[in-house]
């Protein structure tokens, strides 16, 4: 009895640790962001993934006017609207993850490292570094699922 927990709490233990596998293009398509702010589309672009900011909770200012990017760092762009940057930028899938790529955070006008993993089907762990990715934070993203018409 004694071995059949042993083998019992030893699977459960490897099969609690096995990764979500999946196709690299499974990162297809819309994600919501942590906050529920914002809404990222993920694309492909030759080998690389990268993602527009296609919509927003509040896309209009306390005037009115859809939110432009003030806190970009050129002055250039800061007239731009928020809805259509692009947010992600040269993700490669290494097999396990998308490395290589950054991310543009609009709040603060500032570009990270970032990696992202696919934990399962329709859920990402986003995660913004300066240096190294022991310093920096993890967004988790919910993919958008839409209501098919009756």
């Amino acid at each position: 009895m004694k071995t059949l927990y042993t083998v019992f709490f030893t699977l459960v233990l490897v099969l609690g640790q096995a990764q979500y596998a999946h196709k690299p293009d499974d990162i297809l398509g819309d994600w919501q962001t942590g906050s529920g702010k914002g809404r990222v589309r993920i694309e492909k672009n030759g080998t690389k993934y990268n993602g527009k900011l296609f919509w927003l909770r509040e896309p209009l200012d306390e005037n009115g006017v859809a939110k432009k990017d003030h806190m970009n760092p050129d002055p250039a762009l800061r007239s731009r609207s928020k809805i259509g940057i692009q947010l992600l930028l040269g993700f490669v899938w290494d097999g396990n993850s998308y490395e290589d790529g950054t991310i543009y955070d609009p709040e603060n006008g500032k570009t990270y490292s970032c990696t992202i993993e696919m934990v399962n089907a329709n859920t990402l762990n986003v995660r913004g570094y300066i240096g190294i990715s022991l310093i920096g934070r993890t967004d988790v993203w919910k993919r958008v699922v839409y209501k098919k018409a009756d």
